[in-house]
């Protein structure tokens, strides 16, 4: 099955995690199929905390992918930025 899902990446204590799509046997941090964006839980001042492509994990659930709990909760929030 394809997963919607977080990736870890950052710094000790400085979590920065990336939005990918990936087959869900693949480990954490493994092999993924496209990078549709980012989210920072520790963004200060002007920094963006979440970035979405929308359009693409729209195309991706239309194809059968699912979305893990926390990327559901921040497509919401993308979706609502975006309009």
């Amino acid at each position: 099955m394809v997963k919607i899902r977080l990736t870890r990446g950052g710094a000790k204590k400085r979590p920065f995690y990336h939005i990918i799509v990936t087959d869900s046997r693949s480990a954490r941090d493994g092999r993924n199929i496209e990078r549709v964006g980012f989210y920072n839980p520790v963004a200060a001042g002007n920094e963006k905390r979440v970035e979405l492509d929308v359009a693409r994990v729209q195309h991706w659930i239309g194809q059968g992918a699912q979305l893990t709990d926390k990327v559901a909760d921040l497509y919401k929030q993308a979706s609502k930025a975006a309009a």
